[in-house]
């Protein structure tokens, strides 16, 4: 995995936007739009409960939350305490990739590839 500002490339795919990487090594894009509304509150999209709620349905032992590559990404307190249930790893894009790739666990990720 490798990335810089504005994209990420895991297994040889390069990727303009956000992504969530599932329980199941799926990739899917993330759902910014579900927190939208906090922006203004923010000064950036924040990540919120909404668009954590497929966590509850995939039951990770560990979170890793990829901030950007200034590690600006906000996150509500709200989701801040929805992430401690899943032993959470909050770490600048750039710096979480290799423990990502080194991790045994079931995990999920949700990688910002902006700020």
């Amino acid at each position: 995995m490798k990335t810089g500002f504005g994209w990420i490339e895991v297994g040889g795919v390069r990727y303009d936007h956000d992504i969530i990487i599932h329980t199941d090594h799926k990739i899917t894009k993330r759902k910014k739009k579900l927190s939208k509304d906090q922006k203004g509150q923010y000064g950036h999209t924040p990540l919120t409960n909404a668009e954590l709620e497929f966590l509850s349905d995939e039951r990770p032992k560990v979170v890793f939350i990829g901030t950007g590559q200034y590690g600006d990404l906000p996150i509500t307190p709200e989701a801040a305490k929805t992430l401690q249930k899943y032993s959470p790893v909050i770490m600048k894009t750039t710096e979480i990739l290799s423990l990502i790739e080194k991790e045994e666990r079931i995990f999920t990720a949700l990688l910002h590839v902006t700020c």
